[in-house]
């Protein structure tokens, strides 16, 4: 597990009030008070993820508005693509539901499909990393022959992010 990931998951677990730690010793109440937290954790860290690539994509959004002023409209079209992209992801991490709308109720999720899940998000967050050095690569292609394969780099980018997160929700239903 990410040291990114241990701390959202530390933030979650520490903010137990003193009653939610007694009565996890009630059986029963435990498994709700795990499942609750799990779901705490989930959206938190999926917020996490949403806001690192926000900041991705208004670099996007920022090197469009420079291609209109610059009047390199042809650009403008091709950034669209892996605008359009990044979007959709942060829109579907950002808006799916609290723990999957309680799908960690309908299945048990055991510790080893958790760390799956959370090796998900760990890599969720270093792509992260691969896009912003593709826009980076895109800022510096300006202006160059090497314009059009630095943004065909950045929309394919832009897929994987959109692919990773649909494998991430299959690892629930897997065996």
């Amino acid at each position: 597990m990410s040291d990114e990931i241990e701390q959202i998951v530390k933030k979650v677990t520490g903010d137990l009030d003193p009653l939610k730690k007694i009565l996890s010793y009630v059986p029963g109440f435990k498994g709700y008070i795990d499942r609750q937290m799990r779901r705490d954790q989930d959206k938190i860290l999926r917020d996490a993820i949403a806001e690192r690539f926000e900041g991705l994509w208004q670099r996007i959004s920022t090197l469009q508005r420079d291609r209109i002023a610059q009047g390199d409209l042809h650009l403008v079209d091709d950034l669209e693509g892996a605008a359009i992209k990044l979007r959709a992801f942060i829109d579907r991490v950002r808006r799916a539901p609290r723990g999957y709308s309680g799908l960690f109720d309908a299945v048990k999720i055991n510790s080893d499909e958790l760390e799956r899940l959370y090796q998900y998000d760990a890599t969720l967050l270093a792509l992260a990393d691969d896009v912003d050095r593709a826009i980076g690569n895109v800022e510096a292609s300006l202006g160059s022959e090497g314009i059009s394969a630095a943004i065909r780099h950045l929309r394919t980018m832009a897929q994987q992010c959109v692919d990773l997160y649909e494998q991430r929700a299959k690892v629930i239903f897997q065996e």
